[in-house]
């Protein structure tokens, strides 16, 4: 797969109970404000490392605000390499209204 896919939260959360990892493509503030339990923060500092040591076969799931700049970063990462990117449409948002007890506070877990 060399393109990736938009999908609902309800979706992105049987991925996730599946293992995919979730990269959040917020900045920092609002990364530690609260994001999606488990994901890990990226940033254009941290993205070389991230695809450099990543399972480029493992599902990724992108987050952003609201998602629309987490469908350039799955493209990106599909470019580079990955084989099942998906970006979260509704973002972190909807995420946070329909799966509230499944969100973190702080900064990278």
């Amino acid at each position: 797969m060399s393109e990736f896919k938009r999908i609902p939260p309800e979706q992105a959360q049987a991925l996730r109970e599946q293992g995919a990892v979730v990269v959040d493509i917020r900045d920092p503030q609002s990364y530690a404000t609260g994001h999606i339990a488990g994901s890990r923060h990226l940033d254009n500092q941290s993205v070389a490392d991230f695809i450099r040591n990543a399972d480029l076969d493992a599902p990724t799931v992108v987050v952003c605000y609201h998602g629309n700049s987490s469908q350039n970063a799955a493209a990106y990462l599909a470019g580079q390499g990955f084989s099942e990117v998906y970006s979260l449409d509704g973002g972190f948002e909807l995420w946070r209204g329909i799966y509230p007890a499944e969100t973190s506070q702080g900064t990278s877990e």
